[in-house]
């Protein structure tokens, strides 16, 4: 795991867009996992930039998304496909196309199933040569909440309140508004990932960063898993990375190895 502390989160995203587009420029695989939530906007921007400026673009390439909330309207502008075409799809966005966005389908009938076709469709695609993740107060990655297994595929699972309550900020602060189920890949499919790159920004994340990188690996703390994966980065800003005891550790590491 490589761990890269910055000032502020406008330095993580432009360290974030470097990272994805050096590994996805030589990707023989064109996979993109993509994350919803306010931290990855800012990388879709810049991702958005370079798209513009000629220098990387999404064009052939498929993204699949961690999650999406069961029991929302389709067509509410809250649900994870409506927010991921808004950032990335379009010739004058990303070139990602439509119908290379992937989503799970939390409004098929039957939902096992269609977890199930999630995951398939992954692997036919080769998988994720790169997958963003941020993670939640709780620790969660994807919707993965704590308490789940360790190697879980994707599946349909309930929202702890602590997320409804997070979440909240997106249906004008009114909780109740919140879906109580989703459809999330699962920690086993989200460590499938080639490469995975964490962004977390903000004091109230500090808690979970602390426990992901230097506590046990624990279904407490579902984003703990990640210390079980080859190819990490881990980028911070010094808000989120505020309760780590060896922050002097992991700066020196990242300067020398970077």
């Amino acid at each position: 795991m490589q761990i890269g502390i910055f000032k502020t989160a406008d330095e993580v995203a432009d360290v974030a867009i470097k990272e994805l587009i050096d590994v996805l420029s030589v990707a023989d695989v064109k996979t993109l996992g993509v994350a919803t939530g306010s931290t990855p906007l800012a990388l879709y921007a810049r991702i958005r930039d370079a798209h513009a400026a000629g220098t990387f673009s999404l064009t052939d390439f498929k993204a699949f998304a961690l999650d999406e909330y069961v029991g929302i309207a389709e067509d509410h502008p809250e649900g994870y496909r409506k927010v991921l075409s808004r950032e990335l799809v379009g010739d004058d966005k990303t070139g990602l196309t439509e119908e290379n966005l992937n989503v799970p389908n939390g409004f098929a009938d039957d939902l096992e199933a269609a977890a199930k076709d999630y995951d398939e469709a992954i692997k036919a695609a080769g998988g994720v040569t790169l997958q963003i993740l941020g993670i939640g107060s709780d620790g969660h990655i994807g919707f993965n909440e704590p308490g789940g297994s360790l190697v879980s595929r994707t599946h349909v699972d309930a929202l702890t309140k602590q997320t409804r309550e997070d979440n909240s900020r997106f249906f004008d602060g009114d909780v109740s508004q919140v879906p109580t189920r989703c459809m999330t890949q699962g920690l086993g499919t989200i460590m499938d990932a080639k490469h995975l790159l964490m962004i977390v920004t903000g004091e109230g994340k500090a808690d979970a960063v602390a426990a992901m990188i230097e506590g046990g690996v624990s279904a407490l703390w579902p984003a703990s898993i990640i210390q079980r994966h080859p190819s990490v980065t881990v980028l911070l800003d010094e808000a989120a990375a505020s309760k780590l005891a060896h922050k002097e550790v992991y700066t020196n590491a990242w300067e020398i190895l970077r």
